[in-house]
């Protein structure tokens, strides 16, 4: 029924020294320290996440970092309770951000498929035809990473610096990819031209 009693000597130790043990793969100072810390750990990721099961993943990932990186503990920084909230918390805003991204692409990606017109001039819808084919085998070629910057750029009309911030990516790596795609349809395009 439940836990077993923690032992006298255990439960009189301070958390740097049940950090300690824990470092040294003492499962019961872990316990220990996780029965003493994961409720306020788990109402912090909770605040931050709003969702319970991301809230105990969140929990579980900050406990795991502690028992493998209880070395690198410096009480001069701290108390236990402290670093494992800060653990929670940079963890936790890394969630976010990372679901903000993926947000924001999926949004962006959205808007880009609104801001195509859906009247076509004549002399735009004679171009298309004539390189539709082609181009779409061409795009459709294109590694993930490229197709998806030239598609937010062509597409959507976004500058280089709005792409780099939709994708979270820094500013020479959406323009590398942007060069290396375009270079990639112009020879393959290049060469469906040659072809009789």
């Amino acid at each position: 029924m439940g836990h077993d009693p923690i032992p006298p000597r255990a439960a009189g130790l301070a958390d740097e020294d049940l950090l300690a043990l824990a470092g040294r793969r003492d499962a019961e100072a872990f316990e220990l320290l996780y029965d003493r810390h994961a409720r306020v750990a788990f109402s912090l990721a909770f605040r931050l996440l709003g969702d319970r099961s991301a809230a105990e993943d969140l929990v579980q990932d900050a406990f795991l970092a502690l028992w493998r990186g209880a070395d690198r503990y410096t009480p001069a920084r701290g108390s236990v309770r402290t670093w494992l909230l800060a653990m929670v918390h940079h963890r936790g805003v890394d969630r976010l951000r990372s679901l903000g991204a993926i947000a924001r692409r999926q949004e962006a990606l959205q808007q880009a498929e609104l801001r195509r017109d859906d009247a076509p001039d004549a002399a735009a819808l004679g171009i298309g035809r004539a390189i539709a084919g082609s181009l779409r085998d061409e795009l459709a070629a294109l590694p993930r990473d490229q197709h998806e910057v030239l598609r937010l750029a062509y597409y959507g009309g976004f500058t280089h610096h709005e792409i780099s911030e939709m994708l979270q990516l820094p500013l020479g790596t959406v323009k590398s990819r942007m060069r290396l795609g375009l270079e990639r349809l112009r020879r393959g395009l290049g060469a469906a031209e040659a072809a009789p």
